[in-house]
């Protein structure tokens, strides 16, 4: 089976992900702003319900990627807080004004975060002034995950040559996992340009007005045969 990541806003969604057979969740609140951190409840409601790899965004607004300390010292007392409640990994990054990756904040995510939890860092990539500069500086300072578009807003199918030159460039010491419009009319072009082998998706359909994961899409896309 193909690894799906599904991103999911709702305990609902991350139902119909697991019986599409996800591979893992990434949970959220408010996806028109980009998405932000979910509630403590929510994400308490999914562990106890779910099994099934969690991993948690950690931003504390929609707008861009640069934070001031007050927001990162917020981002950093929920990574603590999902450490407390044993999630799989959580979502991060920030970037400085220039577009370069803010290694100061990231580290002090980090450092919040491991050795217990996974990370990605996530599509603040997508803004970064030099994308393989970036890439470096995201695998120094020990991100598992890196969530990207390849730069492009639209989709990730528009951004298949960058996201084929970072898989090169990674050299398997990260994960290039491409998201952002990511469907099942054109996983098998971006996976076949890319290389990648890990995808991110809402895996929506009209069947719940496009405002819910799909356990069909999923399963079309994870290649799961359902009953």
């Amino acid at each position: 089976m193909r690894f799906i990541e599904v991103c999911a806003t709702s305990l609902f969604d991350v139902e119909q992900a697991v019986e599409g057979g996800a591979s893992r969740v990434e949970l959220c609140s408010a996806l028109e702003l980009g998405g932000i951190t979910p509630s403590y409840g929510l994400i308490k409601q999914v562990l106890e319900r779910c099994r099934i790899k969690t991993n948690i965004l950690i931003r504390a607004r929609g707008g861009d990627f640069v934070y001031t300390k007050e927001e990162i010292d917020t981002m950093i007392e929920d990574i603590r807080m999902c450490k407390r409640l044993g999630v799989n990994g959580v979502v991060i990054g920030a970037l400085t004004s220039d577009g370069d990756i803010d290694i100061e904040a990231v580290k002090r995510m980090m450092d919040a975060a491991k050795p217990e939890m996974e990370v990605t860092f996530h599509r603040a990539f997508d803004r970064a002034s030099n994308p393989h500069e970036a890439l470096e500086q995201i695998i120094s300072l020990g991100c598992d995950t890196l969530l990207t578009s390849g730069q492009q807003e639209e989709s990730a199918e528009y951004g298949v040559k960058l996201l084929a030159e970072l898989v090169k460039q990674s050299n398997s010491r990260i994960t290039i996992m491409p998201g952002k419009g990511v469907r099942t009319s054109n996983i098998d072009y971006i996976e076949k340009i890319s290389g990648a082998t890990q995808f991110h998706s809402t895996a929506r359909s009209a069947k719940y007005s496009n405002i819910h994961t799909d356990k069909d899409i999923v399963a079309q896309m994870s290649h799961k045969s359902l009953k």
